[in-house]
C-alpha cells in the first residue's frame, strides 16, 4: 500500500541555497541530445517534460569543460556559445517548479581525437581498449589548466540559470582516472599515495568551491568502488567521499563502477551488445564490438536499488546529504531508502521511460516504473539519442529480436 502524496518523497529540503519542492533529482545520465556539442531543441524539450512530469532537480548530463574532455560528437560542451540555449532549458525548467543542475568533468583517456584534435589526456599514457585510446600522461601545466576551465565552467553554468552543479569524480573519468590506482601509475605528487591520488580531486574541488560562491549548490558524483579488483575498493573510496566533505561538498551522488573496466557495474543488467554493434556506423568497430563485447562489457546481474548496501555504508560516516542513485523503479523501495537516511533518490531509466513518472507516483497512478531494464536505452546512447524502447512507435523487429 501506498503512502500519502505527503510522504517523505515529495517533502521538499534544501540543497546548499537551493530549495528543492522534493526528494527527487534527475539523475546526470547521457542524454545523447548535442549534436555538434551545443544545446538542442530536443535536450531542452525533455528536461522540459521532466520538470513538468514533477521532479525536484533535472540534471543535464555528461557536460565537457573543455574541448579535450570530449567523447562524443553528441556530447556537450559547456563554453560561451552554448550559453544562449542553455538559459532556454533552465528558462523552461525554472517555469514548471524545478531546480535546474549541470554535470561537469572531463574523459580523460576517453577522449576522441577526431573531437578534440589531439591525443587523449590521462593520469598516465596507458593504452584504453575502449576507445580505442592511447593517451599521453598529462603534466602540471596539463592539470592547471584543467584545474582552471572547472572552474570556468561554474562561471558559464552560473550565466547560463543553473541552480547546482554536479562535479563527475566517477566512472573512471578523468578525476577518477586519478583516484584509481588502475588508471594512474604516476610516480611524482600526483602519484601512489591516495593522498596524491586525490590531489587533483581537491585542486578542482577548491576551483569551482570558490566559482560557485553562496548561490549556486555543488554537489560531486564520486565511487563507492571501481567495481574490480585494482581500483578504488571501498576503504579509500571512504577516505575520498570524506575529502569531498571537508572540501565543501553540498551532497554527494553515490555511484561505482568504471567505464573503461567494469561499466556495467554502473547500471547494472546486460548491455545488449548486438543492439550497440547495429547502431555503430564504424565497420571495424562494429565488428570489433561484435566479436569482443560480451567479454569487454559484461554483465552485472540487475535488483532494485543495488548501491543501497554500500551507500549505507557511507550514510554512516558522513553528515553531508547524500543523494542515493541505482536502480530505483518503485515506489517502495524509494520510500525504503529516504526513510534509511538518504536526503534524496535520483532516477535515470525510470525517467527516460517516462518523464511524468514523478507526478504519476505523487498521484498514485502507478506505485512502480514500467521500465524493464532492457537497456535498449543505454546501447543506444552511445551514438543516437537515449530513449526507451517502449516509447518507439513500431520498432524494428530485428531490433526487438535483439533484445530477446
Amino acid at each position: 500500500m501506498m503512502e500519502s502524496s505527503q510522504g517523505i518523497l515529495f517533502s521538499p529540503f534544501r540543497l546548499g541555497p537551493v530549495t528543492l519542492r522534493n526528494r527527487a533529482i534527475r539523475a546526470a545520465a547521457f542524454e545523447g541530445m548535442c549534436q555538434d556539442n551545443m544545446p538542442s531543441d530536443d535536450l531542452i524539450n525533455y528536461h522540459h517534460a521532466v520538470a513538468a512530469g514533477g521532479i525536484g532537480m533535472t540534471t543535464v548530463a555528461y557536460t565537457s569543460i573543455n574541448r579535450s574532455g570530449l567523447s562524443f560528437p553528441h556530447q556537450l560542451w559547456l563554453r560561451k556559445e552554448a550559453v544562449p540555449g542553455l538559459i532556454r532549458l533552465t528558462d523552461a525548467v525554472h517555469k514548471e517548479g524545478a531546480a535546474c543542475s549541470i554535470q561537469i568533468g572531463h574523459c580523460g583517456n576517453m577522449a576522441k581525437a577526431s573531437l578534440t584534435g589531439s591525443r587523449s589526456l590521462a593520469p598516465s599514457s596507458r593504452i584504453n581498449l575502449y576507445g580505442p585510446t592511447f593517451p599521453r600522461s598529462m603534466n602540471k601545466a596539463d592539470i592547471q589548466n584543467i584545474v582552471s576551465d572547472f572552474g570556468k565552467a561554474v562561471q558559464l553554468a552560473r550565466e547560463s540559470g543553473f541552480d547546482a552543479v554536479e562535479v563527475h569524480s566517477g566512472h573512471g573519468y578523468l578525476i577518477s582516472q586519478f583516484l584509481s590506482p588502475y588508471t594512474n601509475r604516476r610516480k611524482d605528487s600526483f602519484g601512489g599515495t591516495l593522498e596524491n591520488r586525490a590531489r587533483l580531486m581537491l585542486m578542482v574541488m577548491d576551483e569551482v568551491r570558490k566559482a560557485a560562491g553562496t548561490d549556486i549548490a555543488l554537489l560531486v558524483k564520486t565511487n563507492m568502488s571501481d567495481g574490480f579488483k585494482g581500483g578504488i575498493e571501498m576503504d579509500e573510496a571512504l577516505e575520498v567521499a570524506k575529502m569531498l566533505e571537508k572540501a565543501g561538498a553540498d551532497a554527494l551522488v553515490l555511484t561505482g563502477g568504471f567505464v573503461s573496466k567494469a561499466p556495467m557495474y554502473v547500471m547494472r543488467g546486460a548491455m545488449p551488445i548486438k543492439v550497440f554493434a547495429h547502431y555503430i556506423e564504424n565497420p571495424l568497430m562494429k565488428f570489433f564490438v561484435r566479436l569482443a563485447g560480451n567479454y569487454l562489457v559484461r554483465e552485472v546481474p540487475f535488483r532494485e536499488a543495488y548501491f543501497l548496501e554500500d551507500a549505507l555504508k557511507f550514510r554512516a560516516q558522513l553528515k553531508l546529504p547524500l543523494v542515493y542513485v541505482g536502480g530505483l523503479l518503485s515506489y517502495e523501495k524509494i520510500d525504503e531508502v529516504l526513510k534509511k537516511g538518504f536526503e534524496f533518490v535520483a532516477f535515470a531509466r525510470a525517467l527516460i521511460k517516462d518523464p511524468d513518472f514523478i507526478n504519476k507516483l505523487q498521484n498514485k497512478e502507478l506505485s512502480c516504473s514500467e521500465c524493464d531494464t532492457s537497456n535498449y536505452c543505454i546501447a543506444v546512447m552511445y551514438t543516437h539519442q537515449a530513449v526507451c524502447i517502449k516509447n518507439i512507435m513500431d520498432p524494428d523487429p530485428r531490433i526487438m529480436k535483439m533484445l530477446q
